[in-house]
């Protein structure tokens, strides 16, 4: 039985004292959560004080980026010990708004994804399609490169610690969502596409989080899909009781 797991991408948002108010928010209601994961990622800024909130508790922390360099003159990246010094955990990785905005591309995500897993980072790493994508009917084919390409070289064995985010562009942001039966194809689809990667072990342990405008509101129907395994959550990640909502129907 896989785990579920609910991530808060904070992106953007909040100064080091609305980080803290929110993550002691937050750890009122989850402090002691066992049967969900819990990560909170906040802006570079704001890792430490989250990371010192929660310290004590079983929330765990995650970084937006990451770089897949060790050092050196990369000016405004930030490394895996940078991370790791501040008690880091999960790393989220490809976000769209990274291949949007900033260009990244599949190659150098999997870079990213390889160097987070060789230095016992877990990575969340975003798929996704968007709107005229899923119109002409590309769903499939353009989440099927970016999962082949991203996740290149990873061992089957390696799964176990690798969570994958289908996030529809279209629904991020929005205030759309896809159907309950949407987001099940999709995340059924990787899971078979995994399988045939690398095996049925490695396809019944990674787990598939949905990333598009998950709310309480529709929280346990997406979560009461077979192959959703939880949510990487934006916006709803930005108020306490939006965000512990969805943890408790992941429960």
């Amino acid at each position: 039985m896989r785990k579920k797991i609910i991530a808060g991408n904070w992106k953007m948002n909040k100064t080091i004292e609305e980080a803290v108010e929110l993550a002691a928010a937050i750890k009122r209601d989850l402090a002691d959560c066992k049967a969900v994961d819990v990560v909170l990622c906040p802006p570079f800024t704001a890792i430490k004080s989250v990371s010192d909130v929660v310290s004590e508790t079983l929330i765990n922390v995650g970084a937006q980026n990451m770089s897949s360099e060790e050092e050196g003159a990369y000016t405004g990246e930030i490394s895996h010990n940078m991370l790791k010094e501040l008690f880091v955990r999960y790393v989220i990785l490809g976000h769209s708004e990274r291949r949007e905005y900033y260009k990244e591309n599949d190659y150098w995500i999997n870079r990213k994804v390889l160097k987070a897993l060789e230095k016992k980072l877990r990575p969340i790493l975003c798929v996704g399609e968007k709107l005229e994508q899923r119109e002409a009917g590309e769903t499939e084919k353009v989440v099927e490169v970016q999962i082949r390409e991203g996740l290149k070289g990873v061992p089957a064995e390696a799964y176990a610690d690798v969570v994958i985010a289908y996030e529809p562009v279209w629904a991020i942001g929005t205030g759309k969502t896809a159907t309950a039966e949407q987001a099940q194809e999709v995340h059924a689809f990787i899971r078979g596409l995994v399988r045939e990667m690398v095996g049925d072990q490695a396809a019944q342990t990674v787990r598939i989080q949905y990333g598009g405008s998950m709310k309480p509101g529709n929280a346990p129907e997406l979560l009461a899909q077979p192959d959703i395994d939880g949510g990487l959550i934006g916006g709803a990640a930005l108020e306490a009781s939006s965000f512990v909502g969805i943890v408790k129907a992941a429960l």
